[in-house]
């Protein structure tokens, strides 16, 4: 039995989850160069990034 929540996600569903995706993830990017522009240190960098659940890595430009 499969239930209505276990149901696989198809179609526009998706395209919106995938658009949401990469729409939060340039979101947390640019938080975390804001965060790092207003950092005093490395180290004050990190602990802010880690308070806000943010991840270092978000904020590296390609």
């Amino acid at each position: 039995m499969t239930l209505a929540h276990e149901a696989p996600v198809t179609g526009r569903i998706a395209a919106a989850k995938e658009i949401e995706s990469q729409h939060n993830a340039e979101q947390c990017g640019r938080a975390a160069r804001t965060v790092a522009d207003h950092a005093a240190d490395a180290e004050d960098c990190l602990f802010l990034l880690e308070m806000l659940g943010l991840d270092a890595a978000a904020g590296k430009r390609d």
